[in-house]
């Protein structure tokens, strides 16, 4: 009896005191192979964006190629703007990351995205994308 009362109130104390998680957005690239994706999370006081993703095709040397990379770092945001760069994790392959952001309205971000070696190789282009928040 003790165990049917005591673990609903530990549920709800638990939930309640859970921090609180970010919003994952999702969006295509709007120039480029229709497969390039992007998506990142925002912070739940939408001052940062973190875990960004790419998830698409690059120009290698002289040959397109499916690529993957996720940056370990966190652009600021500021009045609804994100600019920087990010580097990728440093034990994968040493990739840049650069994101132009405009969060003017809540339902849409857009700008530009593009993802390069550090090294000479591949790079995305500049892409310019969509991205919308998971409900």
């Amino acid at each position: 009896m003790l165990k049917t009362l005591l673990f609903p109130a530990l549920l709800s104390i638990a939930i309640f005191t859970a921090p609180p998680k970010g919003t994952r957005w999702v969006g295509n690239a709007n120039n480029g192979p229709e497969k390039n994706k992007i998506s990142f999370v925002v912070s739940p006081d939408g001052q940062q964006l973190l875990a960004l993703t790419f998830n698409g095709i690059w120009q290698g040397r002289d040959q397109l190629a499916p690529a993957t990379g996720l940056a370990t770092n966190a652009l600021r945001i500021a009045n609804g703007k994100v600019s920087g760069v990010l580097l990728a994790s440093p034990t994968s392959r040493p990739r840049r990351f650069e994101l132009l952001g405009d969060f003017a309205r809540a339902a849409t971000a857009a700008t530009t995205f593009r993802m390069n070696l550090t090294e000479p190789g591949g790079t995305t282009r500049e892409l310019c994308w969509t991205a919308t928040p998971l409900r």
